[in-house]
């Protein structure tokens, strides 16, 4: 019943919570892109991404690239992972500033945009690593804002609880923030589409244990968010 449990007081919950087996840092950044924009900025993106996945020497990948569809209108959500934690972010922002057709991406970019703002994360160790998915799905990113101080006891609880949510092979992703806003979750779910949503999350509650963790993880949450999303076409996770 206890296994995965961890003690908060012996290490920092990112070292805890953490997957040990890899050294992955991901970033997730939410672009909201003026309405008449939004089909220019799809192409731009779509462009810049699979240059930069073309060299190797960039240790940086796109994971997904939505758009929203239920939730805060007109905002695009990417999600970063760079193999080899921090020094990796580093040696990809050191490239991207010496490259001249990514600053020009850039700045023609900002013309687009509304507002933006990013968060480093680590995943869950007990979440599976997000990987190539076939379409069409739809996107559910649950954003949990936690009381400070709850991040152990969060991942105490969805360790033993990530198994009621299997079945459907609809889990994508877990996370929480290491650096932007702080004890901040995202749970990343795909679904075939609405329909689908609806009956998954249903089948869950007749699962014994799941109102359990939902009964003793709900006091831990200050603000939840939902957001339905839409891959982009060029997006790996479809």
């Amino acid at each position: 019943m206890f296994a995965h449990k961890v003690d908060a007081r012996k290490d920092a919950h990112s070292n805890l919570l953490s997957k040990k087996e890899t050294s992955n840092l991901y970033k997730i950044q939410f672009h909201n892109v003026k309405p008449e924009c939004m089909e220019a900025y799809n192409k731009m993106s779509d462009e810049v991404q699979k240059e930069l996945h073309r060299d190797a020497s960039y240790p940086c990948e796109v994971i997904g690239s939505w758009y929203t569809w239920y939730g805060e209108q007109d905002q695009a959500v990417h999600l970063w992972r760079y193999s080899g934690g921090y020094p990796a972010l580093t040696e990809c922002l050191r490239k991207l500033n010496r490259n001249t057709a990514y600053l020009a991406f850039r700045k023609e970019r900002s013309k687009m945009l509304i507002s933006r703002r990013n968060q480093l994360l680590l995943e869950f160790s007990f979440w599976n690593e997000p990987a190539h998915r076939s379409g069409p799905n739809i996107y559910e990113l649950r954003t949990y804002q936690l009381v400070p101080g709850t991040m152990i006891e969060w991942g105490n609880h969805w360790a033993r609880a990530i198994k009621y949510r299997q079945a459907n092979n609809e889990a994508v992703g877990g996370f929480f923030t290491q650096i932007g806003e702080l004890y901040v979750v995202h749970h990343l779910w795909a679904y075939k589409d609405l329909q689908s949503r609806e009956e998954t999350r249903n089948a869950a509650w007749l699962k014994e244990g799941w109102d359990a963790n939902v009964h003793y993880t709900m006091p831990l949450i200050q603000k939840m968010e939902s957001r339905i999303m839409i891959p982009m076409e060029h997006s790996p996770l479809q």
